[in-house]
């Protein structure tokens, strides 16, 4: 009989590390976005020289949740607190299991006392899907996934849209776009702007820490919308340039953030049980393949705290109780690896390059531009001169603005700023049963060295308090 639920594929493969190394379901995919409108470097350049138009209205879930419990449901199964968090504001929420291991992030926003909208990733939309249906909680959860990967020409309609123009001219198309000066909005804050006939609201943002806001509104207005951005653009005199869906994800490795951590899910008792039976087998969590130099038998070993990706500053640790809290006080207690930027080294990038110019030998794993990631996952092993394992790197690729591959990871405590390790590129046994590995490869040695996160000075420098500002 085939398998229903997570659970039931961890009866049948019990090596679950196995079964996501081997996924066929391939890379990660930015959806229905065009890959490039102009080319991705210039794409790259434009939110650090002039503005640059993101459109994000496909590649995330989105997740309302309303009713009289709603605060109380999120504040329960999130570990941020909400003793602040008032209307018209956002948050970066992040829910762990009762374990304490990080299942993914969201943007949350509140709309009103009683409602919440959250936009991000499958797993943390499923486990609140899941949590809603396993609690006593008075809420209604409306679930809108992110578009097909693969939509193949069939029409594609979501609740909303949402664009962000950041970049130092993108205050100019604001203004001309509202009528007039834009209300001063607060970092992760909400206002109302005009766009057009339409009223409409803006977050203050900027994901690669230049100046940004990202507006939404009902699905039906984008292509208005979307006129009269470009309109004002025109209007203003700035050369905005629209990004493509290969340039998109790579603003994070400028801003520090790590968008695709294992859920934590797959061990443990009790809820987390009862959470693995209730998923589906066709789910993210189940199919979502694991790639990279990084190989443990063991499941736990790819698991994250938020302490490690820097996310202990969001811990609402005077709430009285929250999914997690217990484990994450033991966390707090010792001592955790921590989140860095990997600046690999250049001549080392351009011989595994080479190797694939060189017929009748074996090549180095193929290095892809701007996104190094070939899975849902990634792993790759980072040694010291010894050769001991000190870290994995997460999530990397090209920077046109900084003319170097970065990467994004976690190291032991110890490893400090400024210092050199080796990654291990490509993986072991000539490659695994994925369908964006080629078969065989041999496996290199890169160095790497230890640098700031935030890695763009302009993020590090001119983002609110957050985690991206703690520096340790």
């Amino acid at each position: 009989m085939a398998a229903s639920s997570l659970h039931d594929i961890l009866q049948a493969n019990p090596d679950i590390v196995g079964r996501l190394r081997n996924s066929p379901v391939g890379m990660y995919v930015y959806p229905v976005v065009t890959p490039e409108f102009s080319n991705w470097r210039s794409e790259q350049v434009a939110w650090r020289n002039s503005a640059v138009l993101f459109d994000q209205s496909h590649h995330m879930d989105e997740l309302i949740v309303e009713g009289p419990d709603a605060e109380k449901f999120l504040s329960h199964h999130g570990i941020n607190s909400f003793a602040n968090f008032d209307l018209n504001r956002a948050k970066h929420f992040v829910p762990v299991t009762p374990n304490g291991h990080v299942i993914g992030d969201h943007i949350i926003f509140r709309e009103r006392q009683d409602k919440f909208i959250l936009v991000g990733r499958a797993p943390t939309s499923n486990w609140l899907m899941f949590c809603a249906a396993y609690g006593k909680w008075n809420v209604r959860l409306k679930h809108d996934p992110r578009s097909p990967s693969r939509p193949e020409g069939e029409r594609v309609l979501r609740t909303h849209y949402r664009f962000q123009i950041q970049g130092p001219e993108a205050p100019k198309i604001f203004e001309k776009i509202n009528g007039g000066p834009v209300p001063e909005i607060k970092f992760f804050h909400v206002d109302w702007i005009n766009v057009g006939s339409k009223k409409v609201q803006a977050l203050r943002h900027g994901m690669s820490g230049a100046p940004g806001l990202e507006i939404w509104g009902p699905y039906e207005d984008k292509n208005y919308i979307l006129s009269c951005i470009l309109e004002a653009a025109k209007d203003a005199n700035v050369d905005l340039v629209r990004c493509g869906s290969r340039a998109y994800s790579t603003n994070t490795l400028e801003s520090g953030w790590i968008p695709s951590p294992l859920p934590g899910i797959y061990t443990g008792d009790g809820m987390l049980a009862d959470y693995r039976q209730w998923l589906g087998a066709d789910s993210y969590e189940a199919n979502g393949p694991i790639g990279g130099s990084f190989v443990s038998s063991n499941i736990e070993d790819y698991y994250v705290n938020p302490f490690e990706l820097g996310y202990d500053f969001y811990i609402g640790w005077k709430k009285d109780d929250f999914i997690g809290k217990a484990a994450l006080e033991k966390f707090k207690g010792q001592t955790n690896r921590k989140k860095v930027t990997f600046e690999w080294n250049a001549e080392d990038v351009v011989e595994v390059i080479a190797s694939a110019f060189r017929p009748g030998e074996d090549s180095y794993k193929w290095i892809d531009f701007p996104v190094l990631n070939y899975a849902s996952t990634s792993a790759d092993v980072i040694v010291n001169d010894e050769g001991k394992t000190v870290g994995l790197s997460m999530f990397g690729g090209y920077s046109y603005n900084e003319r170097c591959i970065l990467s994004l990871g976690i190291v032991d405590a110890n490893v400090k700023e400024g210092d050199v390790l080796t990654l291990i590129w490509g993986e072991p046994d000539g490659g695994s049963g994925k369908t964006s590995t080629e078969r065989p490869h041999k496996q290199a040695k890169i160095r790497v060295r230890i640098s700031p996160t935030p890695y763009a000075r302009q993020a590090r420098e001119t983002y609110a308090e957050s985690w991206r500002t703690k520096r340790k």
